[in-house]
Parts: C-alpha cells; structure tokens; sequence
C-alpha cells in the first residue's frame, strides 16, 4: 500500500539529507547570516531573531541543534537557506546551508529511529529514516517536536 508525502529535503553539513513534510512549511528564502539579529543568553543553536512580515521569527541553526558544526563558524556573507516551519500556531525558521528538492517518499517504508544510529539529544526531533534508491539514509524531522522544544518554546510565543 503506498502512503506517499512530499518532504522539502536539503542538505545537513553538506553530507547527510534530511526532510520535513511539506506541509509544515510556510515559506523558504535565502538570507545572510549578517541579517540575523542575535539575542543574549539563548541556546547556542537559537542564532537569534529575523523580521520577517513584520513579525519577529526565532531562527535555529538546524545543523548545531542535531549535532554537526555550527552555522557562525562559517562566512557571515554566504547565504543560507531559511525554512519557515508552523505547527500549533507557532513558526521557527530553521537556517540550513543548502536545499534539495521536493521529494515524494513513502512514509510506509520509513524506519523507526534506531538509538545506534542518533544521538539521544538529537531523537526527540528524529521520526526516522528512509533509505533513498542510492542506498543513502535521509534523516526525517519532527516539525512538531522541534518547534515545541522547551529549550526555545518559551521565547517562540
């Protein structure tokens, strides 16, 4: 039985791939990290805020949050790709380096997280994994989980 769903997928420290159901996105543009403004005594991977429509948005280094290096090592001047999720309400712009594509993936072939293969501070926003045709993993998010995270769910109001 196919259950299909399109996933925005991109690239996560230019090695591994990860997607979040489409649904959950609002928008996505491009951005300079010099655009952001950042904000004292916030989690490492909380860079800071963004104005955007008029509206102040949190944004999170996706990368840093599930472990790889983080964005403020790199040139301020490059672009990044900001990925505007909503959930309850709430939106959280998630700044990754580079998208892919959209991708249709059978959520029925998606596999459980194994705790072999994620880190315990990175499972709560991990609902599994699929193993794409090139027999590559492609990590699949929890929109959810992350916006409701209590380590910036109190400033994300």
């Amino acid at each position: 039985m196919d259950t299909g769903q399109k996933f925005l997928s991109f690239q996560l420290a230019g090695k591994d791939t990860a997607v979040i159901p489409i649904e959950y996105i609002t928008e996505v543009f491009p951005m300079s990290l010099t655009e952001i403004c950042g904000v004292p005594e916030m989690p490492d991977c909380l860079l800071g805020i963004y104005n955007w429509r008029s509206e102040m948005l949190w944004l999170l280094d996706l990368e840093e949050m599930l472990g790889y290096a983080p964005l403020d090592g790199l040139n301020s001047q490059l672009t990044m790709m900001t990925v505007v999720i909503r959930a309850e309400g709430k939106c959280l712009g998630l700044v990754v380096r580079k998208l892919l594509d959209i991708e249709w993936l059978n959520t029925g072939e998606m596999n459980l997280p194994d705790a072999t293969l994620f880190r315990p501070e990175t499972s709560p926003w991990v609902n599994g994994y699929f193993i794409n045709d090139l027999g590559e993993m492609v990590i699949k998010l929890d929109a959810t989980a992350i916006i409701q995270s209590p380590q910036w769910n109190s400033h994300n109001s």
